[in-house]
């Protein structure tokens, strides 16, 4: 299904665009507090990169709740953050898409390696939309 929507912000998370769960109003808000600030766009990339990476829980949840049913009270509550780190299930790789004016793309992606949270390899590639 195709849906045309007004310019904004919009969050999308593991469920349908605009879903209201309090993990994706919460990193809307992170989102938008950031793209607000004027940065050069390496400094926009690390904060959104922080931003995709806040493991605040966003309990209790009652409309994300409602659609985990089955799963453990410990899941639920690491599921409720933005960045979920729980064993064996979480997230892993973070993509950042940077689109100016001019069509100038910068795509960086973060990637865990071997399931260590410490360790992660970064990928920065830069080009221009053809028209």
């Amino acid at each position: 299904m195709i849906v045309v929507v007004s310019a904004g912000i919009y969050g999308l998370s593991n469920s349908l665009l605009e879903t209201p769960w309090r993990k994706l109003q919460h990193g809307k808000r992170l989102f938008t507090s950031v793209v607000n600030k004027t940065l050069p766009p390496d400094g926009l990339v690390q904060e959104l990169l922080n931003i995709l990476n806040n493991e605040e829980l966003n309990t209790p949840d009652p409309a994300q709740e409602s659609q985990g049913v089955g799963y453990s009270k410990a899941m639920l509550q690491a599921l409720s953050a933005v960045c979920v780190r729980s064993p064996g299930y979480g997230t892993r790789t973070n993509t950042v898409i940077l689109i100016d004016r001019e069509g100038n793309v910068s795509f960086t992606e973060r990637t865990m390696l071997n399931c260590d949270i410490t360790q992660w390899s970064t990928n920065s590639f830069h080009f221009k939309l053809q028209e």
